[in-house]
């Protein structure tokens, strides 16, 4: 059955306040509630000072959306809020409410919090080879044009291929795939991928209408990107794409930090304000030990429709300079062309549109690139190279 988020919405006005007074609903501490098959998301918004105390909250409200009409499962995040001048900081959930007695707030306190933890291994994917992401310093540089059509370049040299669209809050993949719907729960909490031109695709724009703005705070991003590439029935891949956002942030780190990424490939314009980005980029992957397959020039020229001459609107070559500079295979140059941005628009990438021809040919160049890099670095770590037929 549909789940109506009014009911989730008067399953938590019976829990109280903070200080026992009033719900957490008409205090305004519920984030918008997103819907997944049977499955509800939110974030509980608590002073900083007070969050590790007000974990049993978060535990009582995970509760109380359990019991709503059709809710099977539920994730709750503490998002603390700050004070001026004070850093904000995000509390990781804790034990059940089950775990905590369902003792009221204030009495569990102390006994529900915490013991200090280790950072979190990085953990494989069940069924994955090779997790691969495609990020850019900057927004705007054509990163998800790029990342689905080299993964439909993959695909066409004969790899099994997912697409994981981790920008939470752009999301591209839905129009970029010409997908739509919602995806299916196979069993529980784990959601079967949409699928399009035989990629299999995991989105939030799936979840959520593409009009609706995703005003979510670090905690309830890295919720959501866990979720979708840990509680999604992928099946056997060679090769799983992540589209990252742009910039260096709670995104990029969860990822880095958390899965086992066979490497990560920038995308950068040749001009000296997007490289100054990109070097952010390259920098965080690898203060994270992650391996930097390479980089990608986009936009790198124009050839004229009409006389045919070659124009370097953004300048040329900044991105192959760069990638020597700092050490890093350069995998090649896409041009500006109207017809990637035709194709991209309409929902048929230049890859699929017209498989023959110049355009796809240099994405299909960068694939091989990119799948002989990862058997590199799996050499060069001591793994069994994987190679294609």
């Amino acid at each position: 059955m549909d789940i109506a988020r009014q009911d989730v919405l008067e399953a938590l006005r019976k829990v109280k306040g903070p200080e026992l007074t009033g719900n957490i609903v008409d205090l305004g501490l519920v984030s918008e509630i997103v819907v997944s098959g049977a499955s509800v998301f939110f974030s509980l918004t608590v002073p900083a000072e007070r969050a590790e105390e007000l974990e049993p909250l978060r535990a009582a409200a995970e509760k109380a959306a359990m019991s709503a009409p059709g809710v099977e499962k539920a994730s709750v995040v503490l998002t603390a809020s700050k004070k001026a001048g004070a850093p904000s900081r995000a509390v990781r959930p804790g034990p059940s409410a089950a775990q905590a007695g369902d003792v009221p707030p204030p009495m569990a306190a102390r006994a529900a919090r915490p013991a200090p933890q280790a950072p979190p291994a990085r953990q494989g994917v069940p069924g994955i080879g090779a997790i691969i992401a495609v990020a850019s310093g900057k927004g705007g540089v054509g990163k998800s044009t790029t990342a689905v059509n080299l993964a439909l370049a993959l695909q066409a040299n004969g790899l099994k291929v997912g697409v994981l669209d981790a920008d939470i809050y752009g999301p591209s993949m839905p129009r970029l795939l010409h997908i739509s719907g919602r995806p299916q729960t196979v069993t529980g909490r784990i959601l079967k991928p949409m699928e399009g031109y035989g990629l299999k695709v995991m989105s939030m724009g799936f979840l959520v209408d593409e009009e609706t703005p995703m005003i979510w705070r670090g905690p309830m991003v890295i919720s959501a990107l866990t979720q979708m590439l840990r509680e999604v029935e992928w099946g056997e891949l060679d090769v799983l794409v992540v589209d990252m956002p742009p910039g260096t942030g709670d995104a990029q780190l969860t990822m880095a930090q958390n899965v086992p990424l066979a490497g990560a490939i920038i995308v950068s314009t040749p001009q000296d304000l997007a490289l100054i980005d990109a070097r952010k980029g390259l920098a965080m992957f690898r203060k994270v030990d992650v391996p930097i397959l390479g980089v990608v020039e986009n936009m790198s020229y124009f050839v004229c429709p009409d006389c045919g001459g070659r124009h370097d609107i953004f300048g040329h070559g900044g991105a192959r300079d760069e990638a020597e500079r700092v050490g890093v295979p350069f995998l090649g140059e896409v041009p500006l062309d109207m017809e990637i941005r035709t194709t991209s628009d309409g929902g048929t990438p230049i890859v699929v549109a017209s498989p023959d021809g110049p355009h796809a040919g240099v994405f299909k160049e960068i694939a091989e690139r990119v799948w002989a890099r990862i058997g590199e670095e799996r050499q060069m770590a001591g793994s069994p190279a994987i190679v294609y037929e």
